[in-house]
């Protein structure tokens, strides 16, 4: 399975960060949630829909 398809939209989303763990569990913390409690920190995946997503452009995908 691809990160997309188990990630669903957090996978493509601006407003994700991507947290490893020690373990090598991977998260997909949503930066929203520092500012808005209607997203939560960690959303249950994977993510269909939001209203909060941005999808992030092919040149800057690389700096993240």
């Amino acid at each position: 399975m691809d990160e997309g398809s188990v990630a669903g939209l957090c996978a493509s989303c601006k407003n994700v960060r991507r947290i490893i763990s020690d373990r090598g569990s991977r998260f997909f913390l949503c930066e929203l949630s520092k500012t808005d409690p209607r997203f939560p920190k960690y959303p249950r995946l994977p993510v269909l829909s939001c209203s909060g997503y941005i999808q992030v452009t092919a040149a800057a995908e690389p700096n993240r």
